[in-house]
């Protein structure tokens, strides 16, 4: 498995002279007031939680903090159709390292039709194979940015990326990703997905109500719901559906 000597993006955490208020959004979140320093793999780090957690308000800061829209894209794309960005990225304070990347994005599945919308707008698609991405599935849309958008030698935040995904396509997926590691590019991707959670060698972050902290692939929610559903889907569903009233 190939490393970069250096990672493009080493650690993120609050500015220890920070002001906010732990009452107000996203500070009450506890995984964000008390998120300490993320220190992020050379290759892939993931983010996991459950929703509500703060693994996307996080990313999000971490991506307007390295000059990405908030509502993702590369860093020329700079547009917002809604003011919901948290203030997070304003007392993060981001340790990077050298040299910089040639190449990045933020990908965020929740906003990526206005993405879309923007490039149709200002005619500009060949990064995308010359094709709107309105034009396609939300899943062919996605491999379009990962497979004719992203050049290598980049850093590339992914949110939810699965939400676009069959589970056929999370693991092409996963090989795409794997050549552009190859090709010295660095990711941060929040997900869900078991199957993206594979990549061998990733650092998985997890967010709960005590904080954040390392967990093992196996050791994760995704894994242990997932094969345990899987290997026992027929008592699992009795349990599910079951009528309360018997």
């Amino acid at each position: 498995m190939p490393k970069r000597a250096q990672p493009f993006l080493i650690r993120a955490s609050i500015r220890p002279d920070a002001e906010f208020n732990s009452s107000v959004y996203p500070f009450n979140i506890p995984s964000v007031r008390e998120i300490g320093d993320i220190d992020f793999h050379p290759n892939v780090t993931f983010l996991v939680g459950e929703n509500g957690s703060g693994k996307s308000t996080v990313l999000e800061a971490v991506a307007v903090a390295l000059g990405f829209g908030s509502e993702g894209g590369t860093r020329n794309v700079q547009f917002r159709t809604a003011d919901s960005i948290s203030r997070l990225h304003e007392v993060l304070r981001l340790a990077r390292g050298t040299p910089k990347p040639t190449d990045g994005y933020f990908f965020r599945a929740e906003s990526f039709f206005n993405v879309a919308t923007y490039m149709d707008d200002v005619g500009y698609l060949g990064g995308y194979g010359g094709k709107s991405l309105h034009a396609r599935s939300h899943g062919e849309s996605f491999m379009a940015v990962l497979l004719d958008k992203f050049k290598g030698n980049g850093i590339y935040l992914l949110d939810e990326p699965e939400a676009a995904l069959s589970p056929s396509r999370q693991l092409a997926a996963l090989s795409a990703i794997h050549q552009l590691v190859e090709d010295s590019s660095q990711f941060v991707i929040a997900t869900h997905s078991p199957i993206l959670l594979a990549y061998p060698n990733a650092r998985i972050i997890q967010f709960d109500g005590t904080g954040i902290r390392e967990v093992g692939y196996e050791d994760t929610e995704h894994f242990v719901v997932t094969r345990d559903f899987m290997n026992n889907y027929a008592r699992r569903l009795e349990q599910l559906l079951e009528d309360d009233d018997e």
